[in-house]
């Protein structure tokens, strides 16, 4: 949360030329609801499965695309072979505190795993549960703190490009 995901997938798309699908917007369309609503309605265990059916949407794409997954869709065992299956995955990495700030510049209310605190201890939290999770899924690692959107997409695809040589 915070890292950029979505900011950057589509930087890298246009740079790429290819498509670009960010789970989160396609689970929105795909339900009809927004992911606060439907944290809400159905649970994070709900919103946990239609994630998974976006992942699989997007990673089933008959064309090259660029996919932003929601930071808890990695720690889904299922969903980590999914994007490593024929994907190249990158972590955009950044402290707590930064995405923090981040997130609260942005607005808190759209990111429902902010909703029981400071900011910045549940991303702490979220961090340090996630961070194996993040570790195994990840072909290469970019950090993200005082780094410009720019900076962290030059970034992304010079390490993309340097494994795909």
């Amino acid at each position: 949360m915070g890292a950029g995901k979505t900011t950057v997938g589509r930087a890298c798309a246009t740079a790429l030329g290819r498509g670009f699908v960010d789970t989160d917007e396609l689970i929105e369309t795909q339900t009809g609801r927004t992911v606060p609503e439907l944290f809400e309605t159905i649970g994070e265990a709900g919103f946990r499965e239609a994630e998974r059916a976006a992942v699989a949407d997007a990673a089933a794409s008959p064309e090259p695309l660029v996919i932003a997954v929601g930071g808890g869709a990695m720690v889904d065992p299922v969903n980590r072979r999914t994007v490593r299956h024929d994907g190249f995955v990158v972590w955009l990495q950044g402290a707590p505190a930064e995405l923090a700030a981040r997130v609260e510049r942005d607005g808190v209310g759209a990111r429902p795993m902010l909703a029981g605190g400071p900011a910045a201890a549940t991303l702490t939290r979220l961090a340090a549960a996630r961070a194996g999770a993040y570790a195994a899924a990840a072909d290469a690692t970019v950090p993200t703190d005082d780094a410009h959107v720019t900076a962290v997409t030059d970034a992304v695809l010079r390490v993309y490009a340097e494994a795909a040589a």
